[in-house]
């Protein structure tokens, strides 16, 4: 992965390095804007479980907008 461009990376790829790049500059509040949507039903499963855990982890407030109502019960803290 290190070797490609960002075109040469699947959607869900490009995704995850999106957000290590977010959390490498360690922000106070993270936005995400509807990052699971382009992502096939399995992986944006495997993918809301992912986010859930980094949230727990890293203990910082994110923004989740989406407008799978799944997605929202399944992430949110608040709604």
């Amino acid at each position: 992965l290190l070797e490609r461009y960002p075109r040469q990376l699947s959607g869900g790829q490009r995704q995850r390095v999106a957000m290590g790049r977010a959390i490498v500059r360690d922000p106070a509040v993270f936005l995400f804007d509807e990052p699971l949507s382009n992502l096939d039903a399995q992986l944006r499963d495997e993918m809301r479980g992912e986010i859930k855990r980094l949230h727990q982890a890293i203990a910082t407030t994110m923004i989740y907008v989406t407008h799978d109502q799944i997605e929202a019960m399944t992430l949110a803290d608040r709604i």
